[in-house]
């Protein structure tokens, strides 16, 4: 019971950048916009917004597959993925 206690509240700490996050109560179709549609007004909101890394940061390491996070596409965070792979290798060999 208490190690669920700690689990709950690590993953509350964890996601608690939320809160503050300028796209709060957006329209989310803004950031989950159809395929071929505009991801200008999101990204626009993630550029002003003050938890901007933590979102990404969280999207990276979650494999968020859709969505306009912390100001990045799937494809640009999948390429962050694929830089930060490549640099783990070089570091172990």
């Amino acid at each position: 019971m208490l190690e669920d206690l700690k689990t709950a509240l690590q993953a509350d700490e964890r996601l608690a950048w939320q809160d503050d996050a300028n796209c709060k109560g957006a329209n989310a179709d803004l950031f989950f916009p159809e395929r071929g549609a505009s991801t200008r007004a999101a990204k626009a909101i993630c550029r002003e917004c003050q938890v901007r890394e933590e979102c990404l940061e969280f999207a990276i390491t979650t494999g968020e597959k859709f969505g306009i996070w912390g100001g990045m596409s799937e494809r640009e965070r999948r390429r962050i993925r694929r830089e930060r792979q490549i640099a783990a290798a070089r570091r172990a060999s």
